[in-house]
């Protein structure tokens, strides 16, 4: 068993972790229990609510500070990535970089769909490049790390050509420093109208390749029909003709040791696992690697998923307004379900043992509600206990 305090923080590092979750502590509020007839699963808090544009991402970092971020899909956003500080959203790491740079797609976030915190001082934000699901703009879609002591970026990777189709939309990550000279990133392609895939990319040199591109595993389930506050959630096909939402592989967790990738395209209602030294080898081809791919079973449906530091997987059941736990020996539990929790997007866990996640009514979109948006604000970000260290990196 992994030990749960797997970060070595100075006292100062600690003492600003303390002050963070102390803050955020008396910040979060119970929510009260659901209507009398759906019995709640779980002790929800509300730790933020968002009055504005839409979240999807968040993450907390070993010090507890907290980011999320906003992509590009339609709403107002002023700003695609923020921290949120002394009771406001306030853009991240500066108003500026939160722009494109139409001088150098490179530069500026255009769209970013995901932010990771990778438990060594910085957070990653995740451009796709590709504002309302467009064709990535070249040269944009990249990894921006930016430093948290100095809140000044570090490091900037594009994705190079060879990972990018037209179809392309890079959608969630995970690290590990143990792997590579400066580490290695995991990013699923969760294109709508492509191939799904698993993209690996060497952090020291910035060299990437798609891997499973348009396997089963990282496919549309094509019997899948999902539905949210019971109705299915449709959307209109290039031909006008209404489709169920096809959105492939999507959320992405590493195991506590770095041996094993778990994903699930969003579309799908099954969870799959393959070993990361795999996925890393050149030699290793394709049909190999499909080979090695392991159905895990049905977990509900995902949007985001997480993994803790004892070896258990947390899944989003956005069906069921839920979240899922799946323990080290493959058994699942349902540790939260609130009528509340509507579409919970990513998962993440704290340094304080609780997990955290955004819930963004992304089925009520107009696109998916014949043209009528029907989301209520404000939008939430929620937490539940889970006494739980998130997965090492390093």
């Amino acid at each position: 068993m992994f030990k749960k305090q797997i970060f070595a923080l100075s006292a100062v590092a600690f003492g600003v972790a303390f002050a963070t979750q102390a803050a955020f502590a008396a910040l979060a509020t119970d929510l009260p229990a659901s209507a009398p007839g759906d019995k709640s699963i779980g002790q929800l808090q509300q730790v933020f609510t968002f009055h504005d544009a839409m979240p999807t991402g968040v993450t907390v970092s070993e010090t507890g500070r907290i980011f999320v971020n906003f992509p590009r899909w339609g709403d107002d956003v002023p700003f695609t990535v923020a921290e949120i500080r002394d009771g406001k959203v306030q853009a991240y790491p500066n108003a500026q970089i939160n722009h494109e740079d139409a001088s150098d797609p490179a530069k500026g976030l255009i769209s970013v769909q995901s932010v990771v915190a990778d438990g060594k001082g910085r957070v990653w934000l995740l451009d796709t490049a590709a504002p309302g699901f467009s064709v990535p703009k070249a040269g944009g879609a990249k990894l921006i790390a930016v430093d948290l002591a100095s809140d000044k970026v570090v490091k900037t990777l594009v994705f190079p050509a060879n990972v990018m189709l037209p179809s392309t939309y890079v959608n969630d990550m995970r690290f590990d420093f143990r792997s590579g000279k400066q580490g290695t990133v995991y990013v699923t392609d969760s294109s709508v109208s492509g191939p799904g895939a698993i993209i690996v990319m060497d952090i020291a040199s910035g060299k990437a390749t798609r891997r499973l591109s348009g396997a089963k595993s990282t496919s549309v389930d094509p019997s899948f029909i999902p539905v949210v506050e019971g109705q299915p959630v449709m959307t209109k096909g290039p031909d006008g003709k209404s489709k169920p939402l096809g959105v492939a592989s999507d959320g992405i967790a590493l195991s506590a040791d770095g041996k094993t990738l778990y994903f699930s395209p969003l579309s799908s209602r099954h969870l799959y696992s393959v070993p990361t030294a795999l996925l890393r080898d050149a030699q290793v081809s394709d049909k190999q690697l499909n080979a090695a791919v392991q159905d895990l079973g049905e977990k509900g449906a995902s949007d985001g998923l997480e993994a803790d530091a004892e070896g258990a997987v947390y899944a989003g059941d956005y069906e069921h307004n839920g979240i899922r736990k799946r323990l080290a020996d493959g058994t699942w539990q349902t540790i939260v379900h609130d009528p509340r929790v509507l579409w919970p997007d990513t998962l993440s866990i704290g340094p304080d043992g609780y997990l955290y996640f955004t819930a963004n009514q992304l089925h009520r979109q107009a696109g998916f509600r014949d043209g009528k948006d029907q989301r209520e604000k404000p939008y939430s970000l929620l937490r539940v206990n889970i006494n739980a260290a998130p997965a090492p990196t390093h």
